[in-house]
């Protein structure tokens, strides 16, 4: 199996760009979609296009990046050992995917509320919140590229 980390590296971080496109452009659909008359046709697009974006990139692509990203663990501690998973780099990332999905999982219940007309939350927030996966990703980033504290 470590033989194939690069190619395991490649494949998660082509799952993340996947479902960071789809975790930064599904708030902005809910932007929109605050601007739309229930049970109109922009409704129905929007759900529409709302539940594809959610069902056939984010949650196939968050999946994929979960069981790559385990994968490159068991493949690093294989390598340094399990000491790693405590270094403050590594606990900043760990934590940033925690988070990631955590908004994941928020998205969707939101979605589910736009789907059955209960959305409580306003345009101004769905457009200031669209920025929480962007600023996730540069303190993820940053930490796996820097290591700092070790």
């Amino acid at each position: 199996m470590v033989e194939h980390y690069n190619l395991f590296r490649g494949l998660h971080i082509l799952a993340v760009i996947a479902w960071m496109a789809g975790l930064l452009y599904l708030p902005r659909l809910y932007v929109y979609h605050c601007r739309a008359m229930p049970g109109g046709e922009l409704d129905h697009t929007l759900q529409e296009m709302e539940a594809k974006l959610l069902g056939i990139i984010m949650t196939p692509a968050s999946i994929a990046v979960l069981l790559l990203g385990l994968s490159l663990i068991w493949i690093d501690a294989q390598i340094r050992g399990w000491g790693f998973l405590l270094k403050p780099w590594m606990v900043v990332k760990l934590s940033g995917v925690v988070l990631l999905f955590g908004w994941h999982g928020f998205l969707s219940a939101a979605r589910r509320k736009f789907a059955s007309g209960a959305n409580q939350r306003s345009e101004r927030f769905w457009r200031m919140s669209n920025e929480i996966p962007f600023l996730l990703a540069i303190g993820m980033v940053l930490s796996v590229t820097t290591k700092f504290g070790g």
